[in-house]
Parts: C-alpha cells; sequence; structure tokens
C-alpha cells in the first residue's frame, strides 16, 4: 500500500473485514446471477463423479494400450487435485451438510482418490487447528508438507514424500505440537496411505534393480504378475498422486507465511507467477485463490475461482501480499516491507 491510499487510514481489523465484506459480496453477487449456484449440494458430487469417472477411465484406457502412461498419469493427477478440492470443501462441510450419509460418502470416495493423505475426518481436526494456529510453529498441517523450512534435502523430502518427510521431522514436530504423533498419523493413514506408500516404493525399487541388474536376473513368474499389477496401479493412481501432492505441497508450503504473523492479512500471500502454471495445473490453482479461503471459509472452491479477480483486487489493497518469491530464501517467514 502506498501513503496515501485509503486503506493506509483503516485499523487491520477494518481491512480484514472490508475484504471480506467484499468477498462474501462478490459471491452473492455472483449467485444471484447464476441460479445454477444454488445447487451447490449437487455441483459438488457431480465433480466427484466427473473426477472419479475421469480417473477410472483413464486407468482402463491405458490397461487397454489406447493411451500412453504419461497421458494417464497427468488427467489422473488433474482429476485427483480436483478431489482435494472436494475434500477440502467436505472439511469445512459444504456438500450435504445435513445428510449424514452423502456426505461421509463423497468423504470416503475423495479419499479413495487421493490415498497418500490422512483420512479426511482425522483431517478435519488438523486443518482447524491450522485455521488458528496459521503461520505459527503449532501450525502442524502445513509444518507437514514443509512449510517454514530452508530449502535444501529435508524440505523437498518433506514436499515429494510425506511417510518419508515426517519421519524424518517427527523430533521437532513433537517438541513443538503438543500431543503430536507419528503412530497418530499412520493409524489416520491407515489402511491407504500405508498400501499406497509400498506400492510406490516396490515401483521403484524393482524398476531401479532391473534397470542395473535385470539383464542377468531371472523373476519368478508369480513375481512379474505382481509387479504388472503394481505398475498398473503406479500409473492409474500413484504416480498422479505423487505429482498432485507435490505440486500442492510446493505451492501451499510457499504460499503460506511462518514466523512473524501477526493478523489474517499475513498469514498467506497470493502466488500466482507465470511460471507457476504447471504446478498450479496439478493443484487447481492453489495458489492463487486458496489465500481468499483464509478470509472467508465457507465457500466452495469453484466460487473462489469466480470471486478470483475481485478478491485480488482488495486483498492488494489492503495489504495481502502478491508473488511475493523472497520467501524460498526466508523459510517462508514474514518481513515488514
Amino acid at each position: 500500500m502506498r501513503l496515501n491510499d485509503p486503506a493506509v487510514s483503516l485499523s487491520v481489523d477494518q481491512r480484514i473485514q472490508h475484504i471480506i465484506n467484499t468477498i462474501k459480496a462478490e459471491e452473492q453477487r455472483l449467485r444471484n446471477k447464476y441460479s445454477i449456484l444454488q445447487y451447490q449440494d449437487w455441483i459438488g458430487f457431480g465433480i466427484m463423479l466427473v473426477s472419479l469417472v475421469g480417473m477410472i477411465a483413464g486407468g482402463y484406457l491405458y490397461y487397454a494400450g489406447t493411451i500412453s502412461a504419461w497421458l494417464c498419469i497427468v488427467s489422473g493427477a488433474i482429476f485427483a487435485s480436483l478431489s482435494h478440492e472436494l475434500e477440502h470443501d467436505l472439511i469445512h462441510r459444504q456438500y450435504f451438510r445435513k445428510n449424514k450419509l452423502m456426505h461421509n460418502l463423497m468423504m470416503l470416495v475423495v479419499w479413495l482418490m487421493r490415498p497418500n493423505t490422512v483420512n479426511p475426518w482425522y483431517r478435519r481436526n488438523m486443518h482447524f487447528l491450522h485455521h488458528k494456529t496459521s503461520g505459527t510453529k503449532k501450525d502442524l498441517e502445513e509444518r507437514l508438507v514443509g512449510n517454514g523450512i530452508a530449502y535444501g534435502f529435508t524440505r523437498f523430502l518433506v514436499m515429494f514424500d510425506g511417510l518419508l518427510g515426517m519421519i524424518a521431522r517427527r523430533t521437532a514436530l513433537k517438541n513443538d505440537i503438543e500431543n503430536f504423533s507419528v503412530r497418530g498419523i499412520l493409524h489416520a493413514a491407515f489402511p491407504l496411505a500405508i498400501l499406497y506408500f509400498g506400492c510406490w516404493y516396490i515401483f521403484l525399487l524393482f524398476h531401479g534393480f532391473d534397470f542395473i541388474w535385470g539383464a542377468e536376473t531371472v523373476y519368478p513368474h508369480w513375481f512379474l504378475l505382481c509387479m504388472q499389477i503394481i505398475d498398473l496401479l503406479v500409473v492409474a493412481l500413484v504416480a498422479p498422486n505423487f505429482i498432485r501432492s507435490g505440486s500442492l505441497n510446493f505451492v501451499t508450503s510457499a504460499m503460506h507465511y511462518y514466523g512473524g504473523v501477526n493478523n489474517l492479512i499475513q498469514q498467506t500471500q497470493i502466488l500466482k507467477p507465470w511460471f507457476f502454471a504447471p504446478l498450479h495445473l496439478f493443484c487447481f490453482n492453489f495458489g492463487s485463490t486458496h489465500a481468499i479461503h483464509h478470509f472467508v471459509v465457507g465457500q466452495p472452491f469453484y466460487i473462489r475461482q469466480m470471486v478470483a479477480r475481485a478478491a485480488h483486487k482488495v486483498m492488494q489493497e489492503h495489504g495481502v501480499r502478491m508473488n511475493d518469491l523472497s520467501t524460498f530464501f526466508t523459510a517462508n517467514r514474514y518481513h515488514s516491507a
């Protein structure tokens, strides 16, 4: 903000409230304009079905030899990114709030589509803690994906391998966060994440071994049959989620600040430089729109996309930063301009 901007004379609380009011007003304008938005439950359910069918179809077409492995992986990662947005909305009870059966069915399906995560019922408490403690050492959700760690081997391990990253950081997390438990996280991830990482590690180890020593090795027939199944699962489900989660973790850990945060305006930035486009493809434009969610949590993800232009304008006018790349050199610490 410049010294002659009207927003300078407002208190932090007034600026925050103005941002919230503007975002809500834009949402209401859109809801009044597009009557279809009143069917929020079924829009969410429809997006879930499209994403699920898309992933299954991609896996089948790859199995049938109709599409390449890379096309299956890329399309699967895009569909999986939609399931992450749906899970986030479900955590905030945006779909079927009064219908437990449908709500929990959607929770289960989006977990199945993203098996390298803890279950969404467990993550709900973790995510609510994130909103209360964002920018501090107690924000378990963001610290599990790399926020606040200097860029180097450990940060990339945490961002791209949630299991090994958590184990590597367990002492620091236990010291800073009350009731943190590796066992508790693993229990919440069971059985899907255990199967996911088991499948992924077996795939990497086998093909690494086969690349080096395969010409001299005779494998049992039963083992090769098992590897065919694992290879199919990796292409259809595991690799897409590796790309999805890696892209999301890189973006979210960069656009959330860690340390030096004193209010809602300082918790996040709008992060959408042009060269982030490949990452945003696999995390559904997260860096551009997630900061909006910190101001208005009760809003489905597709509405955030629709209000983004108006939201970004008012957020920047009142102090939310945009494309602050300095955080890549300060382990995400918020520094006063």
